[in-house]
């Protein structure tokens, strides 16, 4: 087995032409488009709901395509619209099961709000195919992966972004209720991973809020063998944290069925600009597609925002400290947060909605045992706080230490506000003999929608700095 095999194997369709990295297409668009091959069953026709924002519902499965020959993917697709006209545009998410897309949905706050501004609701499934009943398929599917390398046998790579793009196919077909306009997408996990991977390849799509989820393609992810290597020595092997390339770890798997690191590392870097934000930051950017990423401190899949903010820094995320995967968090995490709610709101009424702060600047500077820290926002931007978080000496990204050793409950401070220079400023004692020190802040914006507030948070890049 060798590199030539794995490309030969995977190369089964025309390049795809976002990234500059791509080799792999991971997609047709043309059939992702395509509603004659929906094949919808309808199991519940449109039908008035009546509730605070009366609403009409409709709930079908459609055939999103073949995972592999002979093996159909069906998932169910609910949609929800105003009951006095067609929706424009609509918010997405997957994070639902069948029996529960079956029963007469009624709607949260955020989405009665949507309802009232003529956003329309399309719910679908992206779940382990267990959850279910069908826990062959989701066996299979990884048997298959393994011994192929072939992305589309992997339900993460292939099913479940692809379902939503054909939710959104789905949802446009219905003219009698839906009309075109923005399409945003929300969740968490495998929830945020899927609609991160979507929008790269589907133009439809104008903003992802993902949380607890991958953003970008560190050499850890791409089974470099140098970050392999470090990772190992430091204790890390295959236990401590499922991350892998772009969520649960799949490299022992292939090795056992034959494949080496190297071909490893050639497939992850061949799949990855159809797969991370990272990769496609012009493209998204030209096509006006905004973000926002809540990765966690201490995820098992977000495990490498070391080398997120020291090289992404421009990414907007924000940081609650000592969260992630059923983390137990900072006794001072911001509790008032609604960033997704706003951030939806502000995506689909602008007009109504003032802007998210955007990334600020960070510069350091050691003086004697302190480590004096200066965050810049750009000038208006309307911060109404800072609070600093650290922790000293903290593992290398991905490495059991990173995921268990929390930010202790004292290391967090406000910030001053220094406003004739226009700054925020803090100073950290550093530890006797520390060989590094990771550090982020988080900044506060208070916005309306209604009369109605909303405290949205916004971290500086995450930064490790070594006296």
């Amino acid at each position: 087995m060798n590199n030539i095999r794995i490309l030969t194997a995977l190369l089964v369709a025309p390049l795809i032409t976002l990234g500059a990295d791509v080799k792999i297409k991971l997609f047709d668009m043309d059939a992702i488009r395509d509603s004659k091959t929906l094949a919808i069953e309808v199991l519940q026709d449109w039908h008035v709901v009546a509730g605070p924002i009366p609403t009409k519902q409709k709930l079908v499965t459609i055939n999103v395509g073949e995972i592999w020959p002979g093996q159909a993917y069906r998932i169910p697709v609910k949609m929800i619209v105003p009951a006095d006209r067609k929706a424009k545009g609509f918010h997405l998410t997957g994070g639902h099961s069948p029996d529960r897309l079956e029963k007469t949905l009624p709607v949260n706050p955020l989405e009665l709000a949507l309802i009232k501004g003529g956003v329309g609701l399309v719910y679908t499934v992206i779940q382990e195919p267990g959850s279910y009943g069908q826990h062959e398929l989701g066996g299979a599917s990884e048997a298959r992966f393994a011994k192929s390398l072939h992305p589309r046998h992997k339900i993460q790579y292939w099913a479940w972004p692809a379902t939503l793009m054909r939710a959104v196919t789905t949802a446009l077909a219905e003219r009698g209720h839906f009309e075109p306009g923005k399409v945003a997408m929300s969740g968490g996990s495998k929830n945020g991973a899927s609609p991160s991977m979507a929008i790269l390849h589907d133009e439809r799509m104008t903003a992802v809020h993902a949380s607890v989820s991958p953003i970008w393609d560190s050499p850890l992810r791409l089974c470099d063998p140098a970050a392999r290597k470090e990772h190992e020595t430091n204790g890390g092997g295959q236990r401590g944290f499922s991350g892998g390339h772009f969520g649960p770890n799949f490299n022992q798997a292939a090795i056992k069925a034959g494949y080496t690191w190297e071909e490893l590392e050639t497939f992850t870097r061949a799949i990855s600009g159809g797969v991370f934000i990272s990769r496609n930051l012009p493209a998204l950017r030209a096509r006006g597609v905004e973000m926002l990423f809540h990765p966690g401190t201490h995820d098992m899949v977000a495990y490498d925002i070391a080398w997120g903010g020291a090289h992404h820094p421009d990414i907007p995320v924000y940081l609650g400290a000592n969260t992630g995967h059923g983390e137990k968090t900072h006794p001072q995490l911001e509790r008032d947060e609604r960033n997704r709610d706003t951030f939806l709101l502000r995506h689909f009424f602008p007009e109504k909605v003032g802007p998210l702060l955007t990334p600020p600047g960070v510069q350091t500077k050691i003086d004697g045992d302190t480590l004096k820290v200066t965050v810049r926002f750009a000038p208006g931007s309307g911060e109404e706080s800072g609070r600093i978080w650290w922790i000293h000496d903290r593992a290398p990204d991905g490495s059991p230490k990173y995921l268990s050793e929390l930010i202790p409950a004292e290391n967090t401070a406000e910030m001053l506000h220094d406003k004739k220079r226009g700054v925020w400023t803090a100073d950290i004692k550093l530890v006797r003999k520390t060989s590094r020190i990771d550090f982020f802040t988080n900044h506060r914006k208070t916005l309306r929608y209604e009369d109605k507030p909303y405290a949205t948070y916004l971290s500086s890049p995450y930064t490790r700095v070594k006296p």
